[in-house]
């Protein structure tokens, strides 16, 4: 049984993030896979790496108990939008404050290498914008992608990590909004 974290980044639950979320959760369990969820904007958490490495802060309950979520899972389920070309500031801070040597990924000494202590998780991230995919990758390099996909997860041995685009929500009626919701369904009946 393939064991699967649905992780949202959208701070309001309003938002059509919530309904992604639990369309890919519904097509899980209906695949028979053990489902965890983390809804970031739930946590109580500082989101500020106020010493950046050279002095550890503490991890809050709820982190600890997201980074176990984190490790008992093989695929990681990423949901978030992307405002200005990247993450929401809130998931920013819950991949810095817990994505951290030692845990996530451990520096060599003396090295400019580094060890993938995540290795053997796939990732699928799932993310809304207001302009097509493709001309996000094409004119902004997208940004939120190469930062969470390659500099990340990649970073800390997580592979491979397949990326999906759903938009233009703006401009989206409910018909398409439909649409949407069934193929992220299907991806979490396929786990992908």
């Amino acid at each position: 049984m393939k064991k699967i974290l649905i992780i949202n980044g959208h701070p309001n639950p309003a938002s059509f993030n919530f309904g992604i979320a639990d369309s890919y959760q519904k097509g899980a369990v209906a695949s028979g896979s053990q489902v965890e969820t983390i809804t970031i904007a739930e946590l109580q958490f500082s989101p500020n790496l106020q010493f950046g490495y050279q002095k550890r802060t503490e991890l809050e309950p709820d982190l600890l108990k997201s980074w176990e979520k984190i490790q008992n899972a093989d695929h990681l389920v990423w949901i978030h939008p992307v405002w200005w070309g990247g993450l929401p500031a809130i998931t920013k801070g819950f991949i810095d404050r817990l994505f951290l040597p030692g845990m996530a990924f451990q520096y060599r000494e003396n090295s400019v290498w580094w060890d993938k202590l995540l290795k053997g998780k796939t990732a699928h991230i799932i993310t809304t914008l207001d302009q097509p995919g493709w001309y996000y990758r094409l004119f902004f390099g997208r940004p939120s992608i190469n930062q969470l996909k390659k500099s990340t997860l990649e970073f800390c041995g997580v592979k491979p990590v397949k990326v999906s685009y759903i938009g233009i929500i703006k401009t989206a009626n409910d018909s398409q909004r439909e649409k949407w919701l069934k193929k992220v369904y299907d991806f979490g009946l396929r786990n992908k």
